[in-house]
Order: structure tokens, then sequence, then C-alpha cells
């Protein structure tokens, strides 16, 4: 009885095997159990194997071809400082950002708020994962710019670009460290083009408003075009009070920073030329409802004591009043040309400047009132006067 047992058991498990395994005892191969349903009631998986071979639309593709354009320029930066309590004991501090390379001999870019005040050890992580030490060339606090030295092999400089004639809605990128993620990249758009104030309250002429996600740790990487060019430095953010991106984000131009670059090679610092002057961009619309002469230009609010617009005689406001919840000064002149060339923006007037040295001698085509002036001013030195 036993046996007759386990020969049945046997019989049992064979035949199962039989009908359910790979063939089809009724001749030819088991049909898929998902042969005769629908495509669209398929599972997840099924459909999944049928696209084994990613594919990726134009836009999709153009994002890759930046990000792997521009990773290997892109570096993070770490800078290690001694700072003291309230009882005078030792506390370590550290600041993080990004950088980028700007040639093989190893010069790096990044912002001036990167670098601790008093850091003991600067140190740059390549994208390959190589950690390397770093020294401060040279630092320009007004623009939010500092200029680093690395000793490393096989460096791939960043491609810079021009940030003369941006457009609202333009595509940019930001490849950056945000929080530490190194390699992260966001997009958007060019927002606007706008002068701000930097980390220390200087302003920054034709900074580059942007909604590409920047969040702390993206300071100092670069800002991208849609050919992977940099067209400005992630510096800033409007946060909404948690020290993250709320949508409003800013760059120093890359024409800013190249200007600031070659005054590190010509004097060994920066010697950023001046107007001296606190100004304001007017369009159509301001200067009707102040009755300006001009539908265009940059109004001067206020001139800087000592400032070379001082000295030549051009005046700022007198009349308190407020745009939005920012306290201006009306009746100022305003500034219409600089040497015979127009000024409808203070991005015009910016791009004028950064032509200029200083010491040199501009002519400034302005109206007060309704009567258009002319006045030569040379031009100061922006690190000697407050803005």
């Amino acid at each position: 009885m036993r046996f007759r047992h386990v020969v049945l058991i046997v019989l049992l498990v064979g035949g199962f095997w039989y009908f359910t395994g790979h063939q089809n005892p009724f001749g030819g191969s088991r049909p898929s159990l998902m042969e005769n349903v629908p495509v669209e009631d398929r599972s997840p998986l099924e459909l999944s194997e049928a696209h084994a071979q990613p594919a990726y639309d134009s836009e999709e593709l153009a994002n890759i071809a930046v990000y792997k354009k521009a990773l290997s320029s892109v570096v993070n930066v770490t800078s290690s400082a001694v700072g003291y309590d309230f009882f005078y004991g030792a506390v370590p501090q550290q600041g993080q950002g990004t950088g980028f390379v700007l040639d093989k001999q190893g010069r790096i870019l990044t912002n001036y708020h990167v670098i601790l005040p008093n850091s003991r050890q600067i140190e740059v992580t390549l994208s390959d994962k190589r950690k390397v030490k770093a020294k401060l060339l040279g630092g320009d606090q007004a623009h939010d710019l500092a200029l680093l030295q690395i000793e490393a092999q096989d460096l791939v400089p960043a491609v810079l670009s021009d940030s003369r004639g941006l457009v609202v809605g333009q595509k940019v990128y930001a490849i950056g460290n945000p929080f530490g993620l190194n390699g992260t990249m966001t997009t958007g758009i060019i927002s606007s083009i706008r002068s701000v104030r930097g980390p220390q309250g200087a302003p920054i002429e034709n900074a580059i408003q942007t909604d590409a996600a920047i969040n702390p740790g993206n300071s100092g990487g670069p800002l991208l075009n849609s050919r992977g060019e940099v067209i400005g430095i992630t510096s800033m953010i409007a946060s909404n009070g948690a020290d993250q991106n709320s949508g409003i984000g800013f760059a120093i131009p890359i024409n800013t920073a190249k200007a600031v670059l070659e005054d590190f090679s010509k004097y060994g610092h920066v010697r950023r030329p001046s107007l001296g002057i606190v100004p304001l961009a007017i369009g159509s619309y301001l200067a009707q409802q102040m009755g300006l002469a001009a539908d265009s230009g940059v109004l001067i609010l206020r001139t800087v004591p000592g400032g070379a617009a001082e000295k030549a005689g051009l005046r700022g406001g007198k009349e308190r009043a407020y745009l939005g919840n920012t306290e201006i000064f009306l009746g100022g002149d305003l500034i219409i040309g600089l040497d015979d060339q127009p000024v409808t923006s203070s991005q015009d007037l910016g791009e004028i400047m950064n032509r200029h040295e200083v010491g040199d001698s501009v002519v400034v085509t302005y109206l007060r009132g309704q009567r258009q002036l002319t006045a030569k001013v040379i031009l100061g030195d922006a690190s000697s006067t407050q803005e």
C-alpha cells in the first residue's frame, strides 16, 4: 500500500509539471498568460518590457547634452575656519558652495560669501571626486566674487558666454551642490534682468533673475544657456524665511565676472569704475507717473558723497517717495546717454561701464527737468565709495 501511495504522488506531480510547464501537451509552445489580454489591460511590468530601450524627446535630449557638457567643469567648494562662542570656546565653522573651472591652469570662480572670513583651509572637490586644496587669489566683496587656485591635472574649463542681450523667457540651467547634493541640475527661465543688492548690500547691476531652483549650496555655481555656456554665477535667493528656494533666484552676469577677472590680472585686485550714483531704471510707466521728459533712462536717486557724479555736478533727488516698500528720492537727473550711446536701462549703463576703467573720462547725457545737458565725468573706483 505504501508503494502505491508513492507512485500516485509521483504521477500527480509529474502530470502537473507536464501540463503547466514549458510546452503545450497538445502541440506547440505554451501561450503567454497575457497573450489574449488587451494591451491597455496589461500590467505595467508587461508594458515596460516592450520599451526596454529608453526614448527621449528633443527637450530631454537638450537637457542631457547641457548636463554632460558642463558637469566636468563644476566643483564643490568648502572652507573651514574657527569661531568663538560666548565663553570664548573654539567652534569649528564650515562654508559650502559651488564653483567652476576657468582654465587648465586651475583657476576656479565662486562666490565671495562661500569663503568664510579668516578661512584656515579651502578645499575643492572635482567632478571625478578628487579633493584638492585651494588658495584664495583675490576677492571682490562688492560683486560677491572670489577667485581660487588649485593644482590638478586634466581639468575641463567651462565655456564662458556673453551676458549681453539676454532676454526674459530664455531657458537656463543651474548646476551645483544644493544642501551638499553634488552634481544637481535644475532648469527654468530668465524671469527678469534687474539691479539688486548683493549679500553685503552693494548693488549688482544687470543681475539675472531666474525661477530655476537655487538653494543653499548652489552659490557660486554656473547658470547656463541652452548651449551649456556660462551666462551667470548663481549667488542669491529670495528666501521665504526657511532659507530655501521660493522660485526667485539671482545670478551675477558673466560679463561682470569677466571685468573683475581682468582687474585681477592687471592689478592683482578689483578696480571697477563707478559713476558714484544710486540708480533706478525707468520705463514708460514710471516715467509717466513721475512726469519725466523721457520714456526711459536711469534716474539718479542720489549721488555718493565725493563720488564721480557729484564732482561733475550731477544731482540726485530730494523728494522722498516709495516704490512699493522701497524708499526712493525723486527730482534727480535722468541719464539717457553715455559716450554717445543711448541708455534706456541699467543694463545699457552696466554694459558701457564694463568697457571702461577707473580714471576714464566719459560724457554723460542727462535730463534735468525738460533740459537736456551733458557732463564730463571722471570715473571713480567702486571700492572706495559705498553706493
